[in-house]
């Protein structure tokens, strides 16, 4: 059994990974306050008291925005609400979950969903607000060509390779998800805790968020609370006998056990759906194993795959995609 000191030397070890690795290229402030908390006994030792899932970078940094209408100006004031306000502080993480929802990952998704037969039922794992099950309500710009409805929520995409660039969005007839905590785009409060996910410097995505919530709110999909594997059978089972059902997920797998994972995989491609997954390059071997060329071992990019086969490289938040080689003739 691992000694205190050494999980808290592994906690720094994380702190200081995420900043080097994760926020310095996108997001300075949080980059330095990750590297603040790596040197900070103080704080490790608060984190320390929680559960190992609850110890992670975002969901800290995130609670603290939540709390305090912003992020701590530096490694100081982050202390400060970390001691001052440890109660509030460790009831939000242990209450909350990080629950990233971008819609613009959407322009990703929507290339492969254009290209299936209609009308679609969409079925989102991990859906958290369910921001993604509106592809069909956003507009889009891949590379100069524009697709979709007026919306206030606008995507743009830059796209390499041959992968195919949709002429319109696909008719959507049902859009429902699972998520073990679901959050209500019409619900200030939960809205606000997505708010407080965005990092700094990210202005134009958390602008995206309150108009995709608000797109949200007005149409609300069904999000059934409870474990993925449970769920997924019974609603497929409800979706229309005429739409083509279709499962996907961004994000979500990689926080699941090996055996979480396996069970959903074998599940999901013995249904009668078509998949789609937009995960890390590591989180599906399968998946990963059928590339023809290895990911470069920084790869941080996310693979888009549909039926098991990838198609391309996403980034993590969208904007863009590198379609494979192969991608022409799987979609």
């Amino acid at each position: 059994m691992r000694s205190l000191d050494e999980e808290l030397t592994d906690l720094a070890d994380h702190y200081r990974w995420f900043a080097q690795v994760e926020a310095a290229p996108v997001s300075p402030r949080y980059a330095e306050l990750a590297a603040e908390v790596a040197e900070d006994a103080e704080v490790l030792d608060f984190l320390g008291t929680l559960p190992r899932p609850k110890r992670q970078a975002n969901l800290l940094l995130g609670a603290l925005q939540y709390l305090h209408g912003g992020p701590p100006a530096d490694g100081g004031q982050l202390r400060e609400r970390v001691t001052g306000d440890a109660d509030r502080l460790r009831a939000t993480m242990l209450a909350r979950a990080t629950q990233t929802n971008e819609a613009a990952r959407c322009a990703a998704l929507l290339p492969v969903l254009a290209g299936l037969p209609g009308p679609l039922a969409l079925i989102e794992v991990g859906a958290s607000a369910g921001l993604c099950l509106y592809p069909d309500r956003y507009g889009y710009e891949y590379s100069g060509v524009r697709v979709g409805p007026p919306s206030t929520v606008q995507l743009r995409c830059t796209v390499t390779g041959r992968g195919p660039v949709p002429t319109e969005v696909p008719p959507v007839v049902r859009r429902a998800g699972i998520d073990v905590n679901p959050l209500d785009p019409a619900d200030p409060d939960d809205v606000a805790w997505l708010q407080a996910l965005i990092w700094p410097g990210m202005d134009e995505r958390r602008d995206r968020l309150t108009a995709a919530a608000a797109i949200a709110a007005r149409e609300p999909a069904e999000i059934r609370q409870g474990d993925l594997v449970e769920q997924l059978p019974g609603l497929v089972a409800a979706m229309p006998a005429e739409a083509t059902v279709v499962v996907f997920h961004t994000a979500v797998l990689a926080y699941l056990p090996a055996a979480a994972k396996q069970a959903f995989t074998e599940l999901v491609t013995g249904l009668p759906v078509r998949w789609v997954s937009q995960e890390g390059v590591g989180v599906l071997p399968a998946v990963r194993a059928r590339l023809t060329e290895p990911p470069a071992p920084e790869e941080a990019r996310f693979l888009l795959a549909l039926d098991g086969e990838p198609l391309a490289y996403t980034a993590a938040h969208g904007g863009r995609i590198d379609w494979l080689l192969s991608a022409a003739a799987h979609t």
